[in-house]
């Protein structure tokens, strides 16, 4: 009764997941790393990021380029920060240039750096 045909010009839906990768506290990274899903870091990155959302837990270090559309700092972060939503915990340290929809900063947290609000 019903029918839909497939147009084969369009194009695939955009991959989306509901995963998430978790690093542990002795690893470390160095290079680049991509997912389209969550990232929580306890260990070291060396590189830089892209993700549906990160995490760097209190005792991971983070220094590169984080493109995420969210991301939340408890340990220390150098570099550069694009992301829709910026939140930095009591226990953050981030010396980083961030670019950001919404923004949070915890008292306690420290940054050095420059904010920009996203266009858009």
């Amino acid at each position: 009764m019903f029918n839909k045909t497939s147009d084969p010009t369009s194009a695939p839906p955009a991959r989306v997941s509901n995963t998430k990768s978790t690093f542990a506290p002795d690893l470390r990274i160095s290079g680049e790393i991509s997912s389209v899903g969550d990232i929580e870091m306890m260990g070291e990155i060396d590189g830089n990021v892209s993700a549906r959302s990160l995490v760097i837990g209190t005792e991971g270090r983070m220094n590169g380029m984080v493109s995420a559309d969210t991301v939340e700092v408890k340990g220390r972060l150098d570099g550069q920060v694009s992301a829709g939503a910026f939140m930095l915990r009591a226990s953050a340290r981030v010396a980083a240039d961030i670019t950001y929809r919404t923004v949070v900063i915890e008292s306690g947290a420290q940054i050095e750096g420059r904010f920009a609000k996203a266009k858009g």
